[in-house]
């Protein structure tokens, strides 16, 4: 399934799109991505009465807006909570030029979980989706660079994409791009349109202004490790040993004595764990760990089927099946 996700949006994967790969931005127009998710159901979130920051965020002339210019309270058992997006404010404001941004689609709409699990299987790293509605002749977000290798899914309207170089050096953070730093040069300038791709390399700064309509783009973000994650995988992989406890659950010492000899058998482990790791093998599961922290498939209560199996009880107070 992997492999059909990624081909539907660069097409041949197995061949061109990797000239691309963390070299360059490209556009690819292959026409046979079906995105999982719509303006349908954004509507449909707004209009549930749950959704809520920080999921939506609305921005204007480079900056975030603050949440009660979107959100209103509730009465919720003589609670009142706030944060829940408000239809009308955000109606406003859009149509005063701000962008809406939907953030980790995939934590609250099945089908893009399951388009994002597997496009994750294949390219062996976690994925991330985000939505922009922006309307015509406004900007969204300001210059800037992400941390992750992004797909852009054009949904409706259209869209006028710069994309500029990426970072020197490993010494660069994901963000805006300042005004008082060196501006990077200008790479790519497309406007996308409904079914088109646009693939941005990690780092690679980027802007966008909205075109035609009100456009709205899918933002999938392949989010890559670094030395944290790393030294995750080391410490995992360290003290994962055939039969031995996790280090979390062992034993309390009591004295200096047994404290040292634990201390002894971590290292023994340790050892003997990382000894035939390689490089490789380490990046593979620092990744693996990383996709495994994604927000899973749920199973579901399924109340409606447990309440058909749920025992009854008898006259005489036992219980039994049904």
């Amino acid at each position: 399934m992997g492999a059909q996700i990624l081909g539907q949006l660069v097409g041949d994967a197995n061949s061109s799109f990797w000239s691309y790969w963390r070299s360059r931005p490209g556009v690819f127009a292959v026409g046979g991505m079906h995105s999982p998710f719509a303006l349908a159901d954004v509507d449909a979130a707004l209009a549930s009465g749950l959704f809520r920051e920080p999921y939506v965020e609305m921005w204007r002339d480079g900056r975030r807006l603050p949440v009660t210019d979107f959100t209103s309270t509730r009465t919720v058992a003589r609670e009142n909570p706030g944060g829940f997006a408000d239809e009308v404010k955000i109606r406003a404001l859009l149509d005063g030029g701000a962008t809406m941004l939907l953030r980790c689609l995939d934590q609250w709409h099945a089908p893009t979980r399951d388009m994002l699990h597997a496009l994750a299987a294949e390219l062996g790293r976690a994925v991330e989706a985000f939505c922009f509605v922006t309307p015509a002749g406004q900007a969204g977000l300001p210059l800037h660079r992400d941390d992750g290798d992004v797909f852009v899914v054009q949904l409706t309207g259209s869209k006028s994409w710069y994309v500029h170089e990426g970072p020197a050096d490993a010494r660069w953070q994901a963000g805006r791009v300042r005004d008082d730093e060196p501006q990077p040069a200008e790479l790519l300038h497309t406007v996308l349109r409904p079914g088109e791709v646009l693939y941005i390399p990690r780092g690679f700064a980027h802007r966008a202004t909205g075109q035609e309509g009100l456009s709205a783009h899918l933002s999938l973000a392949v989010r890559e490790i670094g030395v944290a994650e790393l030294l995750d995988g080391i410490q995992e992989h360290a003290i994962r040993a055939d039969g031995t406890e996790d280090a979390g659950a062992g034993p309390l010492p009591l004295s200096d004595a047994a404290i040292t000899a634990e201390a002894k058998k971590l290292l023994e482990t340790a050892r003997r764990q990382l000894a035939n790791l390689t490089e490789e093998g380490l990046v593979a599961h620092a990744r693996q760990l990383h996709m495994d922290r994604m927000p899973p498939r749920p199973e579901g209560l399924r109340l409606s089927e447990l309440a058909a199996a749920w025992p009854t009880p008898t006259p005489d107070g036992q219980v039994s099946g049904q």
